[in-house]
């Protein structure tokens, strides 16, 4: 890219990103046009496989993480049980028709399903029993022992925990059934914390953490943008919001696209929904503070309508950058747990040229100076709000 943008001053500068599986290499090419744009994210958050880049990202230095990305998904992208096509040869064939193209897909995905994923997880043996009672921490096809071992080898907790990044990941407390955010700046991260956020069941285990059990925060809200928009104290932010899944979509004529269509409408989490209750709020807010402003100042110090609406009102402005990954022809409903090594080039290069897209257009990263107070940009959707 020629040249680097200049940002305004805005306080928080958020990388948000959703889970979805094999997806998420998306997200490292997202981060990579970042760093390369020298635009450094103040505060990490994410759900599932976006804990999980989250982990790298904040685990590592600056000028290492892109390196580390890189290390994590190749290490991630190969099977336990025997060898992966070399994505050189895999494209090759990939280009002659999106059926074939497919057709490779469904056996790496099948490959994935049968012996797992290298550094990452691996089937139990013996298979566990339907109904057989056992503990919270093996009620699952897979073990992810692996995970915890290649996040540690690849991440620094003391970094994580140093207070250099603000850092988020979301999971769901099984007991109770509420979301749970795990934030480093209230609490000690460990690599189990960022495992809880992508504890997906019935294929991965429970994470137990201070005597809780929990699952993937996908189950509730596979995007912390809201946890983000709305922690206190509020702050002037721009955030990067890295959609996985798409809410939009065509209507599927067969059985394999309803799964497929069925996925994306679960786990797209409705950011545009989100974005759209955030706005209406911040206008609200917004609206307090000019009232406030034209109530004499006599009447402010003295009437507790006022001190209440002070509490309420806000004048911080929001600019969310929507980056939704884009469905390719032959993808289909295993797309989150295909890691074909040609794959996760293809996902990552898509979150780079998008990224590269969208800071192409200046107007993008400035400060809002709307009614709201809040805007929201997607270079796929070329809409502005």
């Amino acid at each position: 890219m020629k040249g680097k943008p200049t940002l305004p001053d805005y306080e928080t500068i958020a990388l948000v990103l959703q889970g979805g599986g094999a997806l998420g290499a998306y997200q490292a090419g997202v981060f990579q046009g970042l760093h390369e744009a020298g635009i450094v994210p103040t505060w990490l958050a994410g759900i599932s496989i976006g804990a999980l880049n989250t982990a790298i990202l904040a685990g590592n230095p600056p000028e290492k993480r892109v390196e580390r990305l890189r290390e994590f998904w190749d290490t991630i992208c190969q099977p336990n049980i025997g060898m992966g096509v070399p994505p050189m040869f895999d494209n090759d064939i990939f280009g002659v028709t999106d059926f074939v193209r497919g057709a490779m897909n469904s056996f790496s995905a099948g490959n994935t399903m049968v012996g797992g994923q290298a550094g990452f997880f691996h089937p139990r043996f013996p298979p566990p029993m339907w109904s057989h009672s056992g503990s919270p921490n093996t009620a699952s096809y897979y073990t992810t022992h692996p995970l915890k071992e290649t996040l540690e080898r690849l991440c620094d907790f003391d970094r994580i925990n140093s207070g250099e990044l603000r850092v988020s990941v979301g999971a769901v407390n099984i007991r109770t059934g509420n979301l749970t955010y795990f934030d480093n700046r209230e609490i000690e991260l460990r690599a189990e914390h960022f495992m809880a956020s992508g504890a997906l069941p019935p294929a991965f285990p429970a994470i137990e953490i201070d005597g809780e059990h929990y699952w993937d925060g996908g189950l509730v809200s596979n995007t912390p943008l809201a946890y983000v928009l709305e922690s206190r104290p509020l702050e002037d932010t721009l955030a990067f919001q890295v959609d996985l899944w798409s809410a939009k979509g065509l209507a599927p004529t067969n059985l394999e696209e309803v799964a497929d269509r069925e996925k994306e409408i679960r786990y797209s989490s409705r950011t545009r929904l989100v974005t759209d209750q955030l706005r209406r709020a911040q206008n609200f807010r917004r609206l307090l503070q000019r009232m406030l402003d034209d109530i004499p100042e006599d009447v402010r110090n003295k009437a507790p309508y006022c001190k209440t609406a002070r509490e309420l009102a806000c004048s911080k402005r929001y600019n969310v950058i929507h980056l939704i990954y884009q469905n390719k022809p032959y993808e289909s409903h295993y797309k989150d747990f295909e890691f074909s090594q040609a794959s996760m080039q293809d996902h990552w290069h898509s979150g780079l040229e998008d990224i590269q897209r969208t800071l192409k257009t200046p107007h993008y990263l400035a400060m809002p100076d709307n009614e709201s107070g809040f805007v929201t940009h997607d270079v796929h959707n070329k809409e502005k709000g």
